[in-house]
């Protein structure tokens, strides 16, 4: 197996992260070894989680005045890429609970932000990293429904004001960690009589598991992320108060196209499940797979070959990757943005390349459950198709981006359902007025 060192310049990386990551190194046997059960079961990694627990990983993101690791976005990353390495559904699902701390913290530091802003949101997000920290609260962030992209139209899900608070109604289609989590963070829109619905009232709430009228509907049996658990959530007459908001309301529409970074995070995810495949088809060929004939596969020209297109593509994939995420901010400029799009889609759409070549290389063998690729092939396919950042949106704003200035993209001809609420905006301060 690879090592932190491979692929990483070391002296560019606090001691505080290497030392997690040579943890999770640790840790990662362990991992790919429930991996097979959680897979076929499609069981969620419950030991994994305590693992992570147990480090404090749960919390990488949350500011250290708060009792967590204060880690920068790039460096989160970097731990969930080597999480995915051994198990892409721990991977994935980490990412989904450490999303609801990021937006807690990242959003918070927006220049965006009014001071009346900050005094309203430092209590909702202070809530939430006790929370995680005191409590090791783990959260779920579903936002996709279905039959509706959520980044072209305002979300379905709706909000309506009561007396102490806002009842909602809705329908969150895969919702990871769904009955495994403690909380939801629940994007939804407010709704008026007599107004359409709009992107300017979308509001974001922390639902807790047992929350009367919070419901988890229907099976999960899907072809590849088996142990993500992302089913159906439904809302029914839910009652939340102000107390319940993640942050105020108005924020989380008007921060999300101004720190595009955030909505890449799924991207770890499938860098370290690229990695791991590239690692098992070395071991493989080298006769060092535990179970597996001490068979030395090298000598066939061909499969040395698709080792060295494999590295290739894995190389360029990590450099770009590494280098977006290590400059992740707040109100990027467009050159940096369109380098995330552009890392976003490479490894969406490289990791099944690169399994795929997995699979070529190592042979009819590769194809039987008993050994990873099956699944690392199958598990690869799904990052293409996640929102807000599919390929085809990916090529979407690539291609805004490069040939619209700012001012015109609010008046693009053509395709007017555009799913374009969370394209970069240039450096406005509000989302109205982009």
């Amino acid at each position: 197996m690879s090592t932190i060192a491979d692929y990483y310049d070391l002296s560019r990386i606090r001691p505080e992260v290497i030392e997690v990551l040579i943890c999770i190194n640790e840790m990662g046997q362990g991992f790919a070894d429930r991996a097979v059960g959680i897979d076929v079961d499609a069981s969620f990694p419950v030991e994994n989680y305590g693992d992570l627990a147990a480090e404090g990983f749960l919390t990488l993101t949350v500011p250290k005045e708060f009792g967590g690791r204060g880690f920068s976005l790039g460096e989160y990353a970097m731990v969930g890429a080597e999480i995915g390495k051994y198990c892409g559904a721990t991977a994935l699902t980490f990412n989904m609970h450490n999303s609801t701390m990021m937006w807690s913290r990242f959003m918070y530091e927006m220049p965006n932000l009014t001071d009346e802003d900050k005094a309203a949101f430092a209590p909702l997000r202070e809530r939430q990293f006790r929370r995680a920290v005191e409590e090791q609260g783990i959260y779920s962030q579903p936002i996709s429904e279905a039959g509706a992209n959520w980044t072209s139209k305002p979300i379905q899900t709706n909000c309506r004001k009561v007396d102490g608070g806002w009842v909602i109604n809705g329908f969150k289609k895969f919702a990871s960690l769904a009955g495994y989590c403690d909380y939801y963070s629940i994007v939804c829109t407010e709704h008026f009589e007599g107004v359409e619905p709009r992107h300017e009232d979308t509001m974001i709430f922390v639902v807790h598991k047992d929350f009367p009228g919070l419901s988890i509907q229907g099976s999960w049996d899907p072809l590849g992320m088996r142990g993500t658990n992302s089913r159906d959530l439904v809302l029914k007459d839910v009652f939340v108060s102000e107390d319940d908001l993640l942050m105020p309301k108005g924020l989380f529409i008007k921060t999300l196209p101004y720190w595009p970074h955030m909505m890449a995070t799924l991207s770890p995810a499938y860098m370290g499940v690229a990695q791991g495949a590239y690692d098992f088809t070395v071991a493989y060929l080298r006769g060092e797979v535990a179970g597996q004939p001490a068979a030395d596969r090298r000598i066939f020209a061909t499969k040395r070959m698709a080792v060295a297109q494999m590295y290739a593509k894995l190389s360029s994939m990590r450099a770009l990757w590494w280098q977006v995420f290590m400059e992740a901010q707040g109100m990027p400029s467009r050159a940096q943005v369109l380098r995330m799009y552009s890392a976003q889609y490479n490894v969406m759409e490289g990791v099944q390349e690169i399994a795929a070549l997995a699979i070529r290389t190592c042979g009819g063998q590769s194809m039987l459950k008993s050994l990873p690729l099956e699944r690392v092939y199958r598990d690869s396919r799904c990052g293409a198709l996640m929102l807000p950042y599919t390929t085809e949106i990916m090529e979407d704003y690539l291609s805004i981006l490069t040939l619209y200035d700012v001012d015109e993209m609010e008046d693009l001809p053509g395709d007017q359902d555009g799913a374009r609420t969370s394209l970069w905006r240039g450096n406005g301060m509000a989302f109205e007025e982009a």
